[in-house]
Parts: structure tokens; C-alpha cells; sequence
């Protein structure tokens, strides 16, 4: 999955672990997320 071109093309995104949501939000806010950046797109 490319979860950067995902959350680019999305308005909200979603993370799941485990079947269960943990994370939601506005995709754009996710992607200036450091928290996000680091844990799920490499950075």
C-alpha cells in the first residue's frame, strides 16, 4: 500500500491495528502528523 498517495487522494483517513481503529482523522492532518510520518510512512 502507499499510504502517502492514499491519504493524498482521501479526506479522512484511518489507521486499523489489529482489526480496530486506532487512529482517525482529516487525511491532510494525518499526512503533517509527525507521529503519523514516522510510524507509517517512513520518515
Amino acid at each position: 500500500q502507499n499510504a502517502r498517495l492514499a491519504l493524498q487522494a482521501a479526506d479522512r483517513g484511518y489507521v486499523m491495528d489489529s482489526g480496530t481503529v486506532t487512529m482517525e482523522g482529516d487525511a491532510k492532518q494525518m499526512l503533517d502528523d509527525p507521529k503519523v510520518r514516522a510510524a507509517y510512512l517512513g520518515e
